[in-house]
């Protein structure tokens, strides 16, 4: 017996902008035999994310990631349900999930690469699991407690950048959890800022493409920023480098505005910005949530928690 599948197969010239000519939607068999370890999965959601783009540079730029390979079935973090298991802890109906999983419809799969999943813990949104209670929500909060150095009635403000992409629009709300008295997002649509302060509890949004960035920030963050989750890099991460207070601090969470250029990560600041970073003694360590996944359960289960709770709103 045979079952068809459907996988995209990734053909990419080097540093290739990421466009739909350069993805191949194809038909494949695999035969219908799982192996003693193995479980077949049926695929229910597949999660698409920026640092995807570095993947498809034959150098990635990061030692954690692997370049997707022509014509391979592409991976990334994914959700399924088991069909068919001969893995001790995993039975049939079970949900799934996994950071390489394949871009296909069926496959079988190396159960004890494989987590369970708990929908209750979600409110039965399954795919949560690949954003506020997964790897998107593990960065912001990790970022947060690693490298953002938040402390409770310290009076700390915070500035996100992407702040209403799935990662930003969780820091903003867990900034305000852990602490931080005010949090202030920068995203590129009045819509998206409207969002951020209407429903995410942020206190102000600048549209970055509207009026003088620098100017609305020195009157949104009268006290400078003490915070800066830092989504984009480029003039806006510049512009808030430049207000940072003396020992205050950067989540280098991601750098989305350099991802096509070919510069190492993280990005160099320019000698003026550096100069500022090192005076005023701001740290900006490159964060890796793959680093700390020994504090993987306790975090995910903060994150339902505040999900269940309703004090983090998810979109």
């Amino acid at each position: 017996w045979f079952i068809y599948l459907f996988n995209f197969q990734i053909t990419l010239g080097k540093n290739g902008v990421p466009v739909p000519e350069n993805f191949r939607l194809e038909q494949s068999t695999i035969a219908d035999t799982v192996q003693a370890g193995q479980v077949r999965v049926r695929t229910l959601y597949l999660s698409v994310d920026p640092y995807m783009r570095c993947r498809m540079n034959e150098d990635t730029g990061s030692d954690y990631l692997q370049p997707w390979q022509l014509s391979e079935v592409a991976d990334g973090g994914g959700i399924g349900v088991v069909e068919e298991s001969k893995h001790g802890n995993l039975a049939k109906g079970d949900f799934v999930t996994s950071f390489t999983w394949p871009w296909q419809t069926v496959a079988i799969l190396d159960g004890s690469l494989l987590q369970k999943l708990v929908p209750e813990l979600v409110n039965g949104r399954l795919s949560y699991f690949l954003g506020a209670a997964g790897i998107t929500g593990l960065t912001a909060l990790l970022g947060i407690r690693e490298k953002g150095h938040v402390a409770a009635g310290a009076n700390q403000t915070m500035v996100v950048s992407g702040a209403a992409g799935a990662c930003g629009s969780l820091a903003g709300q867990i900034g305000r959890l852990e602490g931080c008295s005010r949090v202030v997002g920068i995203a590129g649509t009045d819509e998206k800022c409207s969002i951020l302060v209407q429903e995410m509890g942020f206190d102000a949004a600048i549209n970055y493409k509207k009026g003088d960035v620098a100017k609305q920030l020195r009157e949104l963050c009268p006290g400078g920023v003490d915070v800066y989750f830092d989504n984009v890099g480029g003039d806006i991460s510049d512009t808030v480098i430049s207000q940072m207070n003396q020992n205050s601090h950067i989540i280098l969470c991601g750098q989305i505005s350099q991802y096509n250029k070919d510069v190492p990560y993280p990005p160099p600041l320019p000698p003026d910005i550096e100069k500022i970073q090192k005076e005023r003694n701001i740290t900006r360590e490159r964060f890796l949530v793959l680093n700390y996944m020994d504090k993987q359960e306790a975090s995910v289960l903060q994150l339902c928690q505040w999900i269940q709770e309703g004090k983090l709103k998810v979109r």
